[in-house]
């Protein structure tokens, strides 16, 4: 018999049935197309050997004047910036207490209460002990001043942690009367829980027109970051704005801008900040508005906050500066502004602005792009070359002048599996040298992000899989892109993209599995005979590498696929005998995922245009 080339539609195609899907893809996990093929996407190794607290949200780099590369990193717990491989904390201080916090420690226990007034701490915070002596026993001065991470808070006035060593029938004392206790800011919530933030709380409560106080502690911690020079000012989500002062050196932390010399009606809070690239302004979402002669400390959701130009401090408006403010007039809150091509695009929860530098005496203009239109999360828009591109709850949108909805092959499976309760985390990226805008997501079945979608802008195909990474930061400032994830529990950074493995060891389920294949429209059965492959391998370990090529099979749309034969493929594999009889074929291509670490590292591949010898065998 002939054999017969089987070339499939790039792309995967979820909103039609398999049948209906005949000549095309149907499901894959880690799989990209270029050029119409499909290929397992590149590996990732770990940035940093060292581990980080809490998970990560929110990645950026940046260059001080000296040419130096700095990555900053916002996670549930804390702030770093790092510019290697060590990973430097600095969370600002919320407060410190001089000589009044006092200790007390049980025998045969690790757990310590310590006792200070109106500590204002919530569980999982992080306070730095110092100046404090030695309990009497185990619990010694070395023990007790050092940070430690906060297990409980049983009253306003106490909470306890886990010392590094157990105490014992000696530790009697209560470390001193000249005891320091240095608070870092609260920690934020790692998974979101609704009727948090924003219009929290009994209706009609307060006056009419008031804002809900906004918290940091109470909901999904979320942090937005931008450099302003070679400096880096960061904002938790609701919470203060705090600026780091590259000359001051990594083992210094960021602190509120309420407090830099000069700081003038600075706001307290915000939702989201941001630097505006050529003028040069600090811009804050949802700030805390003027009343009298001082920031009322209340976040309005819908004010934009701006100081004047090239200025950290200056936030009076007055007619010799650039500093002033603007309210949004619809929706309930602002979810999220990025910066982008000569505007900043705002998102409300249902609209779209551009707010853009017009100069004296307004500063900025604001203009409605589009109503109907929301965001899904404060990190799910994003830059690509050719057009701005975000996530709403019903589809994909992009923006380049006008606001269009993104047809979308897998729209539904991802709504479908879909955790809306943890909505605000899904997290947009770009892989801007493969071409592709992606969103990472949770599924109906986890709380935290496990699954991604990803569109390739120029060949207009979509692609999913299930990888867990909580932020992204594509190439630039750094050669690759760089993620966060977890390995065995373990937080790190890693770098994507600069390997074909996870971490030095197999990617585990990398497939790509076609729609049905029928004969004359299913009205005889087709006898599958021989596969001819045409698969390129390529990479340090090319020549070692394998995958497996899998036939199933089913007579009636309605019916499972049986898996019928399993052919090893190897770039040295010149035909595989198989032996295939149904009305409905499906074509698989996995990696082997049960040969030796040798045959599963170090390769990528490239299916082509393989060859199948298949016949008409009768109707019955």
């Amino acid at each position: 018999m002939a054999l017969t080339k089987l070339l499939f539609n790039p792309g995967i195609n979820k909103e039609s049935t398999d049948l209906m899907d005949k000549g095309g893809w149907a499901d894959g996990n880690l799989i990209r197309f270029r050029k119409g093929l499909p290929e397992k996407i590149g590996g990732w190794d770990k940035t940093t050997t060292e581990d980080y607290e809490g998970t990560g949200r929110a990645l950026t780099a940046w260059v001080a004047l000296d040419a130096t590369k700095y990555l900053g990193l916002g996670t549930t717990f804390k702030y770093y910036v790092t510019t290697g491989d060590i990973l430097n904390d600095i969370t600002p201080i919320r407060s410190t207490d001089l000589n009044v916090t006092t200790f007390a420690a049980t025998n045969g226990s690790a757990v310590i209460t310590a006792t200070d007034t109106a500590h204002g701490a919530v569980i999982d915070d992080f306070v730095t002990i110092s100046n404090a002596v030695s309990l009497g026993g185990l619990i010694t001065a070395t023990v007790l001043n050092t940070e430690h991470q906060i297990t409980a808070v049983p009253s306003a006035n106490t909470y306890t942690f886990t010392a590094s060593a157990t105490a014992n029938g000696s530790d009697t004392g209560n470390g001193g009367s000249a005891t320091d206790a240095a608070y870092q800011i609260n920690v934020g919530l790692d998974v979101y829980v609704e009727s948090t933030g924003w219009g929290a709380g009994l209706f009609g409560a307060g006056s009419w027109g008031s804002a809900t106080a906004l918290s940091a502690t109470d909901q999904l911690r979320l942090w937005s970051h931008d450099a302003f020079g070679e400096d880096l000012i960061i904002n938790p989500r609701a919470g203060g704005i705090y600026y780091w002062d590259e000359s001051s050196g990594l083992t210094t932390r960021a602190v509120d801008i309420t407090t830099l010399t000069g700081a003038n009606l600075s706001p307290t809070k915000g939702l989201q900040t941001i630097v505006s690239d050529i003028d040069r302004h600090v811009i804050v979402l949802g700030a805390d508005p003027i009343v009298g002669s001082a920031r009322t400390g209340a976040i309005d959701p819908l004010l934009i906050a701006f100081s004047d130009q090239e200025s950290v401090t200056e936030w009076e408006p007055t007619s010799t500066n650039t500093a002033g403010s603007l309210r949004l007039s619809s929706g309930s809150q602002i979810v999220a502004g990025l910066r982008s091509r000569q505007e900043t695009l705002i998102w409300t929860d249902t609209a779209l602005y551009s707010m853009q530098f017009v100069g004296a005496p307004f500063t900025f203009g604001v203009n409605l792009i589009n109503e109907n239109v929301g965001l899904i999360s404060p990190n799910g828009a994003i830059n690509a070359p050719d057009s701005v591109y975000w996530m709403a709850r019903d589809g994909f949108y992009t923006y380049n002048g006008s606001v269009q909805r993104l047809s979308c092959s897998v729209l539904n499976y991802v709504l479908d599996d879909f955790n809306s309760n943890q909505s605000f985390k899904v997290t947009a990226f770009t892989n801007r040298e493969f071409n592709e805008v992606g969103w990472f997501y949770p599924s109906s079945s986890s709380l935290e992000i496990d699954r991604y979608v990803a569109y390739n802008y120029l060949e207009k195909v979509w692609s999913i899989g299930e990888l867990s990474r909580t932020a992204w930061l594509d190439d630039g400032i750094f050669e690759k892109p760089r993620a966060t994830g977890k390995d065995s529990s373990v937080n790190y950074i890693y770098t994507h993209e600069s390997s074909d493995d996870d971490d030095g060891s197999p990617m585990d389920n990398v497939f790509i599995e076609s729609g049905d294949i029928d004969i004359d429209d299913g009205e005889r059965f087709g006898f599958v005979r021989k596969i001819i492959p045409d698969v390129k391998f390529f990479g340090s370990n090319s020549s070692a590498g394998q995958i497996n090529f899998v036939l199933k099979t089913r007579n009636f749309p309605g019916d499972s696929l049986t898996t019928n034969s399993t052919n090893n493929v190897t770039s040295s594999t010149k035909q595989n005998y198989v032996r295939a009889r149904s009305r409905q074929i499906v074509f698989r291509a996995q990696s082997d995922d049960d040969a030796d670490t040798e045959a599963r590292t170090g390769f990528t591949w490239r299916l082509g245009a393989n060859r199948f010898e298949i016949r008409p065998d009768g109707k019955r």
